[in-house]
Formats: structure tokens, sequence, C-alpha cells
């Protein structure tokens, strides 16, 4: 995938803030090469599900010479018993209440095999330790907020953070954005805006403190469809520098959207190009996240969801298949009626990258959902459609460079499609 796709991590680099100055960290980061073995006293690894059996075989690497491992994250958080078998201490949930006590046990030479992390006032999230990532990321990246009160079925946020929106103090945000060297800059959060008029309030304030400090970026974020309701959002997101939201769709179909309990959505729904083009009256391109292979769907269904992502406002399209993930109540579900179709675990966790059908579909099987995929992917990211959709955000927005960050996004999902013909 293009580097520009590529993001820090970010919890690596918290983890490095919360060692102790004593110590010499180093961050090996295979986005950008292959490990290679560096003598350490303590690894810490993290990993998501579609990389949790690479992170098994570095620890492995490093317990055949007798250095201690750690492994956090969600993957580790949701599947612990099977990550206690390839590493010797496990943090379950978020680390930073816990890393103090897995590094003073370390010294003392009696490390537990599990740490439980606490869901902490985000204000004691530190400031990660930026010069220790590769200097090749063209983005830098930072979060304002854990948590979601929604319950979506294939969504593990609420699991791994909790359902309670915690926010991080805005000037203490704004102080960190003023650490990020990069002139673009992705908010990870799963929804920038946040849950009713309080967090929305405070949304204006990071917006506007942005613009009052002189904070001079290029961002885009995640939220949720009435990210539109409140005009002055808009407004102070763009004089910030925001290009780009994405916002997961998901279905055109109200039934898809009830099967999966996106409700937001479902009240929506009929008003989302509304949304598509407030959004755009503000220079600001929508990257509309789409859905395959929901339990009502069918390649007639998808068919029209993909004729439904080419009419719409949307800027840019993503596409992926419902991915089953641990922790998930779809994945629960899906294993309870036998319908995996990869289930030797840890091995088969790398099929769950959502590029894969992974599980048997309820109305076609699993080589027609991949053909309608496949379909879907020619259509949608040949060279033509990408071209539509760069003249109608260069229209809609007004902006040129919108429009090239909307060309670029579909680019980049165009290479990862990879068999899409000239």
């Amino acid at each position: 995938m293009n580097v520009s796709s590529r993001f820090p991590p970010l919890g690596l680099g918290i983890v490095a803030a919360l060692t102790p100055s004593t110590w010499e960290v180093h961050i090996i980061d295979e986005n950008f090469e292959p490990f290679q073995y560096v003598d350490a006293d303590l690894v810490g690894l993290t990993a998501f599900t579609a990389s949790a059996t690479r992170a098994y075989e570095i620890a492995g690497i490093y317990r055949e010479r007798g250095t201690r491992t750690v492994l956090g994250g969600i993957h580790a958080s949701m599947r612990p018993e099977e990550a206690l078998q390839y590493v010797d201490t496990i943090v379950i949930g978020e680390a930073e209440s816990a890393w103090e006590s897995v590094i003073t046990d370390f010294e003392a030479g009696n490390m537990k095999r599990i740490y439980q992390g606490e869901r902490l006032d985000p204000a004691e999230i530190p400031f990660p330790r930026r010069e220790l990532f590769h200097p090749g990321y063209t983005f830098g990246s930072i979060q304002t907020a854990r948590g979601c009160p929604m319950d979506c079925e294939f969504c593990s946020v609420t699991a791994f953070n909790g359902r309670t929106y915690r926010q991080r103090p805005v000037e203490r945000v704004l102080d960190e954005l003023e650490t990020i060297s990069q002139k673009r800059v992705f908010f990870v959060d799963d929804n920038i805006i946040g849950y009713g008029k309080k967090a929305e309030k405070r949304a204006l304030s990071l917006f506007k403190g942005m613009i009052e400090r002189g904070i001079e970026k290029d961002w885009f974020c995640q939220a949720s469809m009435n990210v539109g309701d409140n005009p002055d959002v808009l407004k102070y997101a763009a004089l910030s520098g925001c290009r780009m939201v994405f916002l997961g769709v998901e279905a055109e179909s109200a039934a898809v959207l009830h099967e999966v309990n996106k409700s937001l959505n479902i009240r929506m729904k009929d008003s989302y190009d509304e949304v598509f083009r407030r959004i755009n009256n503000y220079g600001i391109a929508v990257l509309g996240a789409f859905i395959y292979g929901m339990d009502c769907d069918t390649p007639e269904t998808l068919r029209y969801r993909t004729d439904y992502i080419l009419k719409s406002g949307v800027d840019v399209m993503q596409t992926t298949y419902l991915t089953p993930l641990p922790g998930t109540r779809l994945f629960t579900r899906l294993q309870n009626e036998n319908r995996l179709l990869y289930n030797m675990f840890p091995e088969d966790w790398d099929h769950y990258d959502m590029t894969e059908v992974t599980f048997m579909p309820q109305l076609m099987t699993p080589e027609d959902l991949k053909s309608a995929m496949d379909e879907s992917s020619s259509r949608l990211y040949s060279k033509t459609s990408i071209y539509r959709k760069f003249f109608k955000t260069w229209r809609a927005t007004k902006s040129f460079t919108t429009a090239m960050w909307a060309y670029t996004s579909n680019m980049n999902y165009r290479h990862v499609a990879c068999t899409i013909p000239e």
C-alpha cells in the first residue's frame, strides 16, 4: 500500500513515553523494513488481529534466546488465552495504568503473566515519543478521545475502550498537535465530534483552538453521519484544515443497517446525500466506507450498492468484506453457527484483514461474494470512475487540494484491489 496510507504506531509511542528515562527504547516498525533481530532485555509487541501471527513469530525468536516478551493491543485483549501460549506476559486493555507495574515487576525479576489495564481519564495519556517513529511517515497521528456508546455488531471498539466517550482536554490536544512535525495529520478517534452537544462543543473548541494558535495542518478524521448537523462544526473544521471526513456509511439499505445495529445511520438513511452535500460545501471530501457480505446481501443487492456508491455524493470509495473480528458479537455469532471458513487459529488470523471472505454468507456462496466484490472493485476503481469522482469533488468543494486528497485516496484503494484493469 502507498506510504501515505500508513500511520505511526501511537500505542508503541505512548508505551515508550511511559517507560523510565533510564531505559533505552527502540521501535522496530515493519511498515517500512522487515524485522531484524536486535538484542534487548525486554521486548514489547502490539498487533491487530491480522498481524497477530507475525507478532507471535517475533516473540518466539526472542523467547528462544531467553528474552522476556510482553504483548498488548486489541487482539491480545480479545484472545488472552491464545496470546499467553506465545508470549511471556500480556497486557489486557489500555496500557497506561499497567505499564509502570510491568516495568517495576520486570526489574524485580517477577513479571506476572497477565496485567489488566484500566480505562483511565484520557487527560493522563502522555505525548508519544514521536522521535522514535520511522521518519518515512507522511502523516502524523493523534488521539483526542476514546470509547464509543454505539453497539455495532461488527465493531470491537466498545469491548476494548468501553461505551463511555472519554475526551482529552482540548489544551492538551493542542499542545501535542504543536509537537507533530508532519504537515498532514490523521485524528485516529473513532468519532471526532463525539456524542451529544457537550462533545460537539468540545470539537468546536478544538478546531477554533487550532486556528487561534496558528496550527497549520491539513487533516482528516472519522465521524458519524450527524457531523453535518451543525454548520459551525463544518465551518471551523474547514478553517482549521480539515480536508476529508471518514464516514462509516456501511450500506444504502435499511435492512442491512438493522442487521448490524447501525442505529444512527438507519435514522439518517434518507438524508445521506444531503449530509455529503453539506460537508462538500465547506471544501471537505467525504470518504464513504461500505461493507459487502451482510446476511441479507445477494449478488444483486451488492451490484445495487456499487451503483449507489458511484452515483452518490461520496468522494472516496472504500469497500471491505464484513469481517468477524474476535471480541465482536459478529465473531461470536458466526463461530457459534459454524460459519467461519478459517478457524485454525492463530495461523488463520492472517485472513482476517477485511480483504478476504472469511465466513459462509447466508444467501450466496463465498465464491459468489468474492465475484461480486471483484466486479465492484473493477467498476469503482477503474480510472474512469476515479477521474469522474475527482472532477465531482473539485466541483462540489471548489478546492483542487481537496480533490487531490480524494484522488490519491481512491488510487490507494485501487492499489489494494490489485486486479483492476487499465
